[in-house]
């Protein structure tokens, strides 16, 4: 495929529904600098377009991989690649559920005395579901670049001018929010390090986009999507989410909410605020089309966790299993399917897409990413420091968010989380040869 397909693809894939909800919601509450968020994924884009993308595309191309723990048991073995397998799995079902629940969240407000949040994320799933379990990685690509097409219109076209012209302009901006708002600076290292070591390193590990690396037609077509994927990611898609957020504090602020049972005075969750001022600015027509636009971003990017999570249960854990059903196109399907099924559970059980989308961020990359450096970088890396590193980093996160425990200066438990898994790594690979 062509680069700018899977340029699109990939940025479609990884900003879609959770972000351009969430970033409304960071806009919301911090205005312009919660545009930094996806600048981390221009810093991963390209670096993974100098550092990963030459390693591995070759050995994909050589021998026809599918998956990322492929990648990983080609520099290790099959029992890391099994590992892997299933820590990408478990973030996959996470990143899938994070879309629904943005459709779910994005519908029920649109529609408030039609459907409830979790009558949406059903209705939601079950259409996400459905059509990835019946079009496959090729139909993904496809639909990907259309979806974010659909998006950018939306936004631009739609969304930013007549939001901009709908809350008064400048004036009414200067007038309701905070200077701070307008501001690069207003926010702390902790975030922007949070930020950093969460998103720059899923570059390293998405299964989502190794399936991208792979459909390149060749090293140079790769490298120059991703380079068209970081820009996408920032300037273009990090400012203009924010700044629809920041257009809904002000409808908010001045009262606009009330209508539907949220007065200036009411603790609104910031992620409804962009979904609120969309339905409330917009004439029937105009309100189509921005729905269309953010359905579409939600889907480009369930469809891909899906695929990918269908990808590391078929090819990475059936296919460890059992070698003559993983090219089953039928159980592939089946496990989609149930796949989807698990998602929409999920969803229906979390509040905030961001935590759902960073949470599964944070577990991959603290299980996956050292690794991954090791394979990269270290002649013959050895696969029992990869396994031990993986289990005890990604385990390490997962408690620290589960017990709710509260880390100093406000860092991200998947710091600590990459720190065990590097600990571990170094001094297996170090001091492991008599194991």
């Amino acid at each position: 495929m062509s680069a700018g397909h899977i340029g699109l693809s990939v940025v479609a894939t990884d900003v879609g529904g959770g972000f351009s909800i969430g970033l409304g919601g960071l806009g919301f509450t911090m205005g312009l600098s919660g545009s930094w968020m996806l600048f981390t994924g221009l810093i991963g884009a390209w670096l993974s377009a100098v550092l990963l993308i030459p390693k591995v595309y070759p050995i994909a191309k050589k021998k026809q991989l599918l998956s990322f723990p492929q990648a990983i048991q080609h520099y290790y073995n099959k029992d890391v690649a099994l590992i892997a397998g299933i820590i990408s799995l478990i973030g996959y079902v996470g990143f899938s559920s994070s879309q629904i629940l943005a459709g779910g969240k994005l519908a029920a407000a649109t529609f408030p005395q039609t459907i409830n949040i979790t009558q949406a994320v059903l209705i939601m799933g079950i259409i996400a579901v459905l059509y990835t379990v019946i079009g496959g990685i090729k139909a993904v690509i496809y639909t990907d670049t259309v979806q974010w097409i659909v998006l950018m219109l939306g936004l631009v076209g739609v969304g930013i001018p007549y939001g901009f012209y709908y809350i008064g302009g400048f004036d009414a901006i200067s007038t309701y929010l905070e200077s701070d708002m307008s501001s690069l600076t207003n926010i702390s290292i902790a975030d922007l390090f949070n930020w950093l070591i969460t998103i720059v390193p899923i570059w390293f590990v998405g299964m989502t986009l190794y399936q991208r690396i792979y459909a390149a037609k060749d090293e140079k077509t790769a490298v120059k999507a991703w380079r068209i994927a970081g820009l996408f990611e920032w300037p273009v898609m990090a400012f203009m989410g924010v700044i629809l957020g920041m257009f809904a504090k002000v409808a908010f602020l001045q009262g606009d909410f009330a209508a539907l049972g949220y007065p200036t005075s009411s603790d609104l969750d910031a992620e409804m605020g962009l979904p609120m001022f969309l339905r409330n600015m917009l004439p029937v027509g105009l309100m189509g089309l921005m729905l269309s636009a953010y359905f579409s971003a939600i889907m480009s990017t369930a469809d891909s966790c899906l695929m990918a999570a269908s990808g590391n249960l078929m090819t990475d854990i059936v296919g460890r299993f059992k070698p003559n059903l993983s090219s089953n196109l039928l159980l592939s399907q089946i496990l989609t399917f149930s796949i989807g099924v698990l998602a929409i559970i999920l969803a229906t059980q979390m509040q905030s897409v961001l935590d759902l989308m960073l949470y599964s961020y944070a577990f991959m990359v603290s299980g996956l990413f050292v690794p991954v450096l090791g394979m990269l970088f270290i002649k013959k890396p050895k696969p029992i420091a990869a396994i031990l590193a993986m289990i005890g980093g990604g385990g390490t996160t997962l408690i620290l968010i589960l017990s709710n425990i509260e880390l100093p200066y406000s860092l991200d438990a998947n710091l600590f989380g990459i720190t065990m898994s590097a600990i571990l790594f170094i001094v297996i690979q170090k001091n492991g040869n008599k194991q």
